[in-house]
């Protein structure tokens, strides 16, 4: 980013005294509102910063620091940003932790030097930026939900509330405290509202999910208040018409709506009735799971890698955000699901309709987002014509939608209509291409206001006009030479001879024509007509301006008035984008429709992991090896799944979890066919890793979460398990996943994924009756493991851990060494346990360090080889070359 060099103040001059000036005065008061906020003081077209503010936003944004006067005798720092580029700098402060107090010149410095050479322009903070609280396209992601939180706890209740303030979307559900940390890893919000007085673990738990955590005074948390507070937005004498929400509830709803009206400076935005989310209303997966499984973010970060990523066919910023919210929070109502999938079942069938409402989809831009630009006057003439467009495809999309089509898809196409009462003014009003800010004019179409057009001709055709003008009078007076000519001193004016001048001074011309002055050859005269003229014509661009600003204005009014119905539509789009991309992704990627039961049914055949299965294919390498389970209950609801490493057991687990999230998000699945029971919870214990700031070692970490699984799964869960123990000792670890084992089958009750290098669990199957040993199939082939990724009823004997390690490129030392001890501890444990193979291992020779191999001694030169590089094949006929084959064989036959 440039250095951004301080503008010079327009109302004040640098002062080189040790008094306060009247300017800093005012930044002081200013300041002394919003101390924990850096200060955008306006100074013209420049956002200055002065003292700390300015120290640490320097540094933050990489800007030129310099100093502007003194205050108590030492040089004041200041920094500065342009006005045109502050949308920049304020996203880099953002990311970087930092509240902003927007400070705006509320007059015209002309007023301000009225009062008094000295006088300071009025100012005042207009807003204030939070990480929760952006509005502004260039600062958000188009694809992803921008969540301000807040969560309050009454009599030991817990509630937590969030609202996207760029697009209205408002909800709550009870949270207890035990279920803060999955919430708050489902939401990702950027910021999470608490009282005063926060605990330093819900302070850690926000920052791990990314987002920064804001202490409002208790007053906020106040449900009676916020109760009041609601009602007052909504125009409502009760909330139970929005749902049966709890006290703390209704304290963290209240503290949200607070906080947005603190941070707008009293300008709500358009928030949506706030939606009640019954417990157990979405598949609950907690933080540990959703990283496991990468579901929205990759374990590096990003959305490269994630299953957002490789499943995301939407094509409007609705539609993409209205996946992200599917996938991160998985329906469990049977009815929902269902729906869904038909909307997707009719689509896929009906090629020609998706196709066509993926084309009319492409053309529609965020309406949610331009709607809350509009509400808090923060908006611009795109943002209408964002409306405009959207709107008048919404009508297309709705006739597309008017055959015999799923509830999910007539209930959104009715959404779409009736709404010509909004668009009509906004496409009789604009120009196609409007441009960015109402101040610079030019969005209003002509023919649109009489006045406008009249204001608009006098500015751009004055001339035109003062000609037309001038002929009318020629033609009037019967003088050809009549001419009409402007100078500084009279303005407009009409000029002629004084030989006519006599004739424009006697009755009946002279009622009309009215001297302003002689000269030695001329004579000059106006009209009534003209002066009035002449004051329209200089003040045609401004009053075009102030035209088209009052026209932006009512046609905002009219979109406010309008903006449920508005909001409702863009909600309908993004139904209908989101389920016109699951059933593209279905076509091209040959998914099925589940069959979605109650009860603890999981069925899967010729499963597949989406994300692997795009990464090979864009590779190029081999197919992705499909695999069946049944994890149903009442039959084998456990699997333990042995093999060795890189055969692709983490991958068949985690891809099972990602076709029972995909199912319950709406769409279809990677598999020939699938019959899931529905999944209440989902969790996922794969991968190491550790934790170093909370002083957690990897299998502190691995303990942790398995802990987690084991107190909370249900009988609805689905469990995958991986490499349970492998972080301590062998037999601790053994002793840990036998234990683990044993729980998740007799008391936890659930279906269950669990892969293991431990062999001797297999030996469970024998007395478990819920479980069922399964392996990944491999080969040997001359010393080589291949892995044939087929998961098959059975258990494996043995790791190949060597083979892998070999593949990986240890030395051929080590992987020789390695084979001595394998067999020899083998031998061991066959022959007498743990301490014969210890004793055999001190017997082996070169225990303690085996040197590097020699160099292999360089081979003989070969005839066969020495006659070969004579060989230029391309020019060999069929019996030159089957002569030299008879060739080569005689002389290896030679050699031998």
């Amino acid at each position: 980013m440039p250095d951004a060099p301080a503008a010079p103040a327009p109302d004040t001059a640098p002062e080189a005294t040790t008094a306060v000036t009247p300017m800093m005065a005012q930044y002081l008061e200013l300041k002394a509102q919003y101390p924990d906020a850096l200060l955008f003081y306006r100074m013209g077209d420049f956002y200055e910063m002065f003292f700390d503010d300015a120290r640490a936003a320097a540094a933050a944004l990489d800007i030129a620091l310099t100093k502007r006067g003194k205050h108590a005798g030492d040089d004041i720092p200041m920094c500065g940003v342009p006005v045109h580029a502050a949308e920049g700098y304020l996203l880099t402060l953002i990311r970087k932790g930092f509240r902003v107090a927007v400070c705006e010149q509320m007059e015209d410095p002309a007023e301000a030097k009225k009062r008094g050479s000295k006088s300071v322009v009025k100012r005042d903070v207009v807003r204030l930026v939070t990480p929760g609280t952006l509005t502004e396209d260039t600062l958000l992601d188009a694809r992803r939900h921008n969540y301000l939180a807040a969560w309050a706890e009454i009599r030991g209740e817990g509630a937590l509330a969030w609202l996207d303030i760029s697009t209205g979307d408002f909800a709550a559900t009870a949270c207890p405290r035990t279920l803060l940390g999955p919430m708050l890893a489902r939401l990702s919000p950027r910021e999470v509202l608490a009282a005063q007085g926060a605990e330093a673990s819900l302070r850690a738990m926000v920052e791990e999910g990314g987002g920064v955590l804001t202490e409002l005074a208790g007053a906020s948390f106040d449900s009676q208040s916020a109760e009041h507070r609601l009602k007052g937005l909504y125009g409502v004498s009760t909330l139970e018409a929005f749902g049966g929400f709890g006290r703390a509830e209704v304290a963290a709803l209240g503290a949200v709506v607070d906080y947005v009206e603190v941070t707008q400076k009293g300008k709500l935005p358009m928030i949506r009735p706030p939606q009640h989310e019954e417990a157990g209303g979405t598949m609950q997966i907690d933080a540990a799971t959703r990283r496991n499984l990468e579901i929205t973010r990759s374990l590096s970060g990003g959305r490269d890698g994630a299953l957002l990523q490789a499943v995301d066919r939407t094509v409007t910023g609705g539609g993409a955000r209205l996946l992200e919210a599917r996938l991160s929070s998985p329906s469990t109502d049977l009815s929902t699901i269902r729906a869904r999938h038909d909307a997707v079942a009719a689509l896929l069938e009906d090629s020609a309709l998706a196709s066509a409402l993926r084309s009319r989809l492409r053309g529609v831009p965020d309406m949610e987002r331009a709607l809350t630009r509009l509400s808090l006057e923060r908006g611009g003439p795109r943002d209408l014509a964002a409306l405009r467009d959207g709107l008048a495809e919404g009508a297309e999309i709705a006739g597309l939608l008017a055959g015999d089509l799923p509830a999910e898809l007539t209930e959104a196409a009715a959404a779409l209509t009736g709404l010509e009462d909004i668009s009509a003014p906004l496409d009789a009003a604009l120009v196609a291409e409007p441009p960015l800010l109402a101040r610079d004019g030019g969005f209003i179409a002509a023919g649109h206001h009489e006045e406008l057009d009249d204001c608009r001709r006098l500015r751009d055709e004055g001339r035109a006009v003062i000609a037309s003008m001038q002929a009318q009078y020629a033609a009037e007076t019967g003088i050809s030479s009549l001419k009409i000519k402007h100078n500084n001193v009279l303005g407009y004016f009409i000029e002629t001879t004084a030989t006519h001048a006599e004739k424009m001074r006697s009755a009946p011309l002279s009622e009309t024509f009215i001297h302003r002055q002689t000269t030695a050859n001329q004579v000059r005269f106006t009209t009534v007509e003209l002066s009035g003229l002449e004051t329209r014509i200089l003040n045609a661009g401004g009053r075009a301006l102030e035209l088209e600003r009052q026209l932006f204005e009512a046609l905002a009014a009219g979109v406010r008035a309008g903006a449920a119905r508005i909001a409702a539509a863009a909600r309908a789009l993004a139904e209908i984008d989101l389920a016109a991309a699951f059933a593209e992704l279905a076509d091209t990627e040959e998914w099925v429709r589940p069959l979605m039961q109650l009860g603890g049914a999981f069925r899967i055949e010729g499963g597949r992991h989406p994300v692997v299965e795009q990464a090979l294919r864009r590779a190029g390498d081999k197919p992705f090896v499909a695999n069946d389970v049944d994890l149903s209950l009442g039959q084998k609801p456990v699997w333990l799944v042995t093999g060795p490493n890189m055969a692709g057991k983490s991958t068949f687990l985690r891809q099972n979890a990602l076709i029972a999230l995909l199912a319950q998000a709406g769409a279809f699945v990677p598999a020939r066919a699938a019959e899931i029971g529905v999944v209440t919870q989902l969790f996922s214990r794969v991968g190491a890793a550790d934790d170093l700031a909370r002083g957690r070692s990897t299998f502190m970490v691995e303990m942790v979460e398995t802990a987690a699984i084991l107190n909370q799964a249900g009988p609805g869960a689905l469990v995958i398990l991986d490499e349970i123990g492998r972080g301590t000792a062998t037999w601790d670890g053994l002793s840990i996943a036998w234990a683990t084992l044993e729980h998740l089958h007799d008391a936890n009750r659930c279906r269950t994924l669990f892969a293991t290098h431990y062999h001797e669990l297999t030996t469970l199957s024998a007395r478990l009756d819920g479980m069922m040993n399964a392996t990944v199939a491999v080969r040997e082939w001359e010393g080589d493991v291949i892995f044939l990724h087929e998961v098959r009823p059975g258990a494996a004997d043995r790791s190949y851990g060597v083979q892998v390690a070999r593949l990986a490129g240890l030395p051929a030392a080590v992987i020789e060494r390695a084979r001595h001890v394998l067999e020899t501890l083998e031998e061991g444990d066959r022959e007498g346990g743990g301490s014969r193979a210890a004793t055999l291992i001190d017997d082996l020779p070169l225990f303690s360090a085996r040197p590097p191999a020699p160099a292999p001694a360089p081979a003989k030169a070969s005839a066969v080889e020495a006659r070969l590089r004579e060989v230029l094949p391309d020019g060999l006929s069929p019996r030159a070359a089957l002569d030299l084959v008879y060739e080569l064989r005689g002389m290896l036959d030679g050699e031998g």
